[in-house]
């Protein structure tokens, strides 16, 4: 029995070290899970707002003789923003960045979309439209609550693998840090609109 013993030790040794590695991996690819998910909500939340743009263009197009360059700037935030792609399993902090720089270039011409429509009382008075600037208004509520849950979901990952010695083992198993949603700069100032 005494022989044994060594070899018994080191097989419980070893067993530990196993389960406590491969306790670190699962828990880091289940919060990896919840980041990609809430970026998935992310996603969910800003392409609704795109559709609605399009709907409240077509709106305004069609109840008042706009000013071209306003919808335009609107249409084509919206397109660039819709072309910025991230992969949420390898987000960086540069894809997020360009990704909220598009989102915030839909934000800054859609304010000044409807900054400018107090202009036109019969399209304020237009059910459609306020409709649709309702929806857009609970929209960017939704946003920012997706964005909350999104660096909500990103805590206890990086959280989870930066502890020691946490951190060595998610290195080998190739976990990277995940960048927060922070306010894109300048969001502390209102936005300017000059007729």
């Amino acid at each position: 029995m005494k022989r044994f013993l060594p070899w018994i030790i080191g097989a419980v040794v070893i067993i530990g070290i196993y389960s406590y590695v491969k306790g670190i991996n699962n828990t880091a690819v289940v919060y990896e899970q919840g980041i990609n998910e809430a970026w998935g909500n992310v996603q969910t939340s800003y392409q609704r707002r795109n559709d609605l743009i399009g709907n409240l263009v077509n709106t305004v197009k069609g109840a008042a003789e706009f000013e071209k360059s306003t919808l335009t700037a609107v249409i084509e935030a919206r397109a660039k923003a819709t072309s910025v792609t991230v992969d949420p399993t390898n987000i960086t902090p540069e894809q997020l960045a360009q990704f909220n720089q598009a989102q915030s270039g839909v934000s800054s011409s859609l304010s000044r979309l409807l900054v400018s429509v107090e202009r036109y009382p019969e399209l304020k008075a237009n059910q459609n439209f306020l409709k649709l600037q309702d929806e857009l208004a609970s929209t960017e509520n939704q946003i920012l609550t997706a964005r909350t849950r999104f660096n909500e979901a990103v805590k206890p990952y990086n959280n989870h693998i930066k502890i020691f010695p946490n951190s060595i083992f998610a290195g080998m198993f190739g976990f990277k840090e995940k960048p927060y949603f922070e306010a894109v700069v300048g969001a502390e100032k209102p936005v300017e609109v000059q007729f």
